[in-house]
């Protein structure tokens, strides 16, 4: 079981490979020759590490397994901050997350993603962000410092909803607009920050296979809430036919990258 390139597979083998690889972390390279994702055009987690390289105090929100955040250290030495922290709300990702980025000297916070930050207030000259559940505005502002920046890559509206639909039908008009950029704008300025700049991508996803589609909707478990293989069965035997007889299953992941500055005091 060296490669994935055993195609084409029945629909029963698709589906166990699906269900049975480990979706802990942000890891992704399991995908590579059954799924592809476009990229936005901005680099986040380089531009992050450029980010880093000027800050002295940063704050990493909603880590994961810390992938992200440890790949912009490594862009960033060896002018690494003197403090840097991240937050993580999933305990599987804060032990990761430690593990990872200990050897840095980044220390992890196990935090709620909806709990305030455990942190004073102005302690942070950049916080950081890679797809946060929410952004929580008005603790960013509180605890950076004035004149600190805060740069981060979100989900933006309707991500993968091609594929979500499929499994829950059509998504009312609240769903298909909640993450929207220009309203994240609004939330921000009214927590004191001032949007520097804000751009947003529309981004192609093809799967090539079931087990591909059912991997994605074991990992980012927000997409079909309670998904299993069972539950979902006649759902996910009809779209196996449908890629077989058409080609891969085309959907389109939003981002939106944000950055924000807090306004320096008098």
């Amino acid at each position: 079981m060296t490669t994935h390139h055993h195609r084409p597979s029945s629909y029963e083998d698709l589906i166990a490979e699906g269900a049975a690889v480990p979706t802990d972390g942000w890891d992704f390279s399991w995908f590579a020759g059954r799924a592809t994702e476009a990229r936005p055009s901005w680099g986040y987690a380089v531009r992050a590490g450029q980010r880093l390289a000027r800050a002295g105090a940063v704050l990493d929100v909603q880590t994961g397994g810390g992938e992200v955040l440890d790949f912009a250290l490594e862009r960033a030495e060896p002018a690494r901050p003197g403090l840097v922290a991240a937050t993580e709300g999933w305990p599987p990702n804060v032990d990761k997350a430690t593990a990872r980025l200990r050897p840095r000297g980044a220390v992890v916070v196990a935090a709620p993603d909806d709990a305030p930050l455990p942190f004073v207030d102005g302690a942070f000259d950049l916080v950081l962000s890679r797809h946060p559940v929410r952004p929580h505005w008005t603790e960013i502002a509180r605890v950076l410092r004035p004149g600190g920046t805060y740069f981060a890559q979100h989900v933006g509206p309707a991500s993968v909803f091609e594929l979500v639909e499929r499994f829950l039908g059509p998504q009312s008009p609240d769903a298909r607009g909640a993450r929207d950029p220009e309203r994240e704008r609004a939330d921000a300025e009214a927590a004191g920050l001032t949007v520097v700049d804000l751009r947003a991508e529309r981004l192609r996803i093809e799967f090539h296979d079931i087990a591909a589609v059912v991997h994605f909707l074991r990992k980012v478990v927000w997409m079909v809430p309670g998904f299993t293989v069972e539950a979902y069965e006649p759902r996910l035997r009809a779209l196996h036919e449908l890629i077989v007889a058409e080609g891969p299953f085309v959907a389109h992941s939003t981002r939106h990258l944000f950055d924000a500055r807090k306004p320096s005091t008098r």
